[in-house]
């Protein structure tokens, strides 16, 4: 009998998407093929630590988003570097689990942004997702939009602000990127710290409120347009998913109706578009993946104007894999179950790791 494939879910986290990640990993530990697969949770909390959790009641409310919580009865854990993808138990060191690769299904900084990821390259472990170089110029919207400025792709106008500096006053700003504008932290996901500005009042208390999340931030002309998303999967020969619409019943996309509100937002799947501009959507999301350096999974978002045609707003190199999550549902209309989606990630991870393996370290 072919023997089972351990895969490490990796879940929760620092960043303020804690409960999404928690979300995602429930989906991703139910859709499992256990005939495949067998699956060691791994769940971080809020302060960093790391948890090897049982199979059974590893969540405190599960089905309600609102006041999901990571069970504190998990046994502490460590990743041993160099170890072989072995993690350890550090109240029975003789009792660690040996994964075969790991899902980083975490959002935002402390996972989705390199920093994870390069922990997971010293434990010599095979790893769904971007690598370091991929998610963190995917999480650093500055860096990404100069990347996409340089490839040619289309983006809005933006002014990043750093912590030392003096931001531009509210005038200037304006002046440069039209009212209204939106203030968000540089490395941040879900609408995190974000804000819709239309006068001084607001602008000030929207600067404070995103330095609260990053030591740089962006301040970015509103787009007025249709939201479009596409899924991409893949790694040397990336393939792009039917698009999607967001069509948000809120003031803007925020955290609340992505993943609190069910009425928050429609997700019009697949998006209502010609041919002409599903392909157009398609090349651009696969351009966007491959000049971030991307690999393994991502969503790109865009906005569809009347004016400037499609621009891109941002990558996600770690989308959500909850109930409501674009990126699996894209790829179900697509042709690609859930299940079958998790299969291709964790072969792509694999196979991944085998070729860097066969790379030389030294002289």
């Amino acid at each position: 009998m072919k023997q089972k494939i351990t895969v490490g879910i990796l879940f929760g986290g620092k960043s303020a998407e804690h409960e999404v990640s928690l979300q995602s990993a429930k989906n991703i530990f139910d859709a499992l093929d256990r005939e495949k697969y067998r699956p060691v949770l791994i769940g971080i909390d809020k302060t960093g630590r790391w948890f090897l959790h049982g199979e059974t009641q590893f969540l405190l409310n599960p089905e309600d988003p609102k006041h999901i919580r990571l069970t504190p009865s998990g046994s502490p854990a460590a990743l041993l570097p160099q170890g072989g993808g072995m993690v350890a138990n550090l109240s029975a060191m003789q009792n660690g689990e040996a994964l075969d690769v790991i899902f980083p299904i975490l959002h935002g900084p402390f996972g989705e942004d390199g920093t994870v990821q390069g922990l997971l390259k010293l434990a010599d472990l095979p790893f769904v997702g971007a690598g370091v170089l991929g998610s963190a110029v995917g999480m650093d919207k500055d860096v990404m939009k100069r990347l996409l400025r340089d490839a040619g792709i289309p983006i809005g106008k933006f002014i990043a602000v750093h912590a030392h500096e003096a931001p531009p006053d509210f005038q200037t700003a304006a002046a440069a990127l039209g009212l209204p504008l939106f203030v968000k932290p540089a490395n941040m996901g879900s609408s995190v710290g974000v804000a819709k500005v239309r006068h001084g009042g607001e602008y000030r208390e929207a600067l404070e409120n995103a330095f609260r999340y990053d030591r740089k931030i962006l301040v970015e002309e509103y787009l007025q347009g249709r939201e479009i998303e596409c899924s991409v999967l893949g790694s040397e020969h990336p393939i792009a998913s039917a698009p999607g619409e967001v069509i948000a019943n809120h003031e803007f996309y925020s955290y609340d109706a992505k993943y609190l509100d069910e009425n928050g937002a429609v997700l019009e799947i697949p998006a209502k578009l010609s041919p002409a501009q599903v392909g157009a959507v398609q090349d651009m999301a696969i351009r966007t993946f491959k000049a971030l350096c991307c690999e393994g999974l991502g969503r790109i978002d865009f906005f569809l104007t009347q004016d400037r045609g499609l621009l891109v707003n941002e990558i996600n190199t770690m989308p959500g894999f909850t109930k409501i999550s674009m990126y699996p549902k894209l790829w179900g209309v697509s042709g690609i179950s859930y299940s079958a989606l998790l299969d291709k990630l964790i072969e792509l991870a694999i196979d991944r790791h085998t070729k860097e393996k066969q790379l030389q370290t030294g002289v």
